[in-house]
């Protein structure tokens, strides 16, 4: 390696893991986005990060420690669960909805109304918010 690393082999392996943990748990709008702080919901790049996990785990078969396969297991497992069900979930797909306004959904309250048109905000449309797939 061209730059010498003051971390371990094995604290890189842990930081890899849980950066595309962290990712997978962002993408199915569990965990806030760290950017922008809201919570978004992307599976198919949720579907992305636990492919990779999944993907990693098979390949470093008979590489692993004992915690190390069951934490990896476990977490895989957690994960599909979670993408399955944020996949049969459609009603919270919108993933510009923060999770307050789903909240106040799921509570019977309505929405606040725009001052301007009289509609919920979750109504109006922002133009300048367009998603690129």
């Amino acid at each position: 390696m061209a730059l010498e690393s003051k971390l371990t082999e094995q604290q890189l392996f842990d930081q890899l893991i849980s950066s595309l943990v962290h990712s997978a748990w962002v993408y199915l709008g569990k965990v806030k986005n760290p950017m922008n702080d809201k919570l978004e919901k992307n599976i198919d790049q949720a579907s992305v990060q636990i492919d990779m996990l999944d993907m990693l785990f098979k390949r470093m078969t008979g590489n692993l420690s004992e915690e190390e396969e069951q934490y990896l297991s476990n977490i895989i497992r957690e994960l599909k669960m979670n993408f399955v069900e944020e996949k049969n979930n459609p009603e919270e797909s919108n993933s510009s909805q923060s999770g307050e306004e789903k909240s106040k959904e799921k509570s019977g309250l309505e929405p606040e109304k725009n001052n301007t048109n009289g509609k919920p905000e979750d109504e109006r449309i922002d133009k300048t918010e367009v998603k690129k797939d």
